[in-house]
């Protein structure tokens, strides 16, 4: 049965999935996401996620267990922020998440994440599929004070563009238009279309699931 592996160690992402019925192996790439951003330059922001979703996968691929490379799908994804004409990433630290928040507050960006989905039977690669989902969404203006206590969560720093939308950041977010699973980082309808694409149904997923 085919075994969905997650190349993430994203908790949102890793919930998308198990609140879907897919219960993933999650295996952690290893590549330098600063070095493809480096080496992309001022590519447009869905190309830069794109290609980091692929770099992910394709690593994730070369890890894994010979047991689950026999009949598997490894999804890699990358979510990153666009707004006032900048890419963002993970702040990393509550000072860029300020600065990154105080920039949002009040405006409207687009969230952006690239998809990769690579499918194995008996340790070969018989489909690899590359998309990319956007999603707008409306940032509230959060007062200094809640500001603070949010930043002190330690929430923002290590989730792409300093906010979550199903987590604490979700207060300080008015609206979006599109795919809300996209801003949590996995698109469900996306990637259910992608794995159309490569000869794998949800019905399989979910039984593949059930045994685990």
């Amino acid at each position: 049965m085919t075994r969905v592996v997650l190349g993430s160690a994203s908790t949102g992402r890793l919930g998308v999935l198990r609140q879907a019925g897919i219960a993933p192996l999650v295996v952690v790439s290893g590549v330098d996401e600063d070095a493809i951003i480096a080496g992309l330059g001022d590519a447009a922001p869905g190309l830069v996620v794109g290609e980091l979703a692929a770099a992910k996968a394709d690593d994730v691929v070369t890890r894994l267990p010979a047991t689950v490379a026999t009949d598997c799908v490894v999804i890699g994804c990358d979510s990153m922020l666009f707004l006032g004409g900048r890419l963002s990433g993970k702040p990393g630290t509550p000072e860029v998440a300020r600065e990154q928040w105080l920039a949002m507050s009040g405006q409207s960006g687009q969230l952006h994440t690239g998809h990769a989905v690579i499918t194995v039977r008996n340790g070969s690669v018989s489909h690899r599929l590359i998309e990319t989902a956007v999603t707008t969404v409306h940032f509230a203006t959060p007062t200094a004070e809640d500001l603070e206590a949010y930043l002190a969560t330690g929430e923002p720093l290590g989730v792409a563009g300093g906010f979550t939308l199903d987590g604490l950041g979700g207060w300080f977010i008015d609206r979006i238009e599109g795919d809300p699973s996209n801003v949590i980082g996995l698109s469900l309808p996306l990637l259910r279309r992608m794995l159309a694409a490569a000869g794998v149904s949800v019905a399989e997923l979910w039984k593949a699931s059930a045994s685990v």
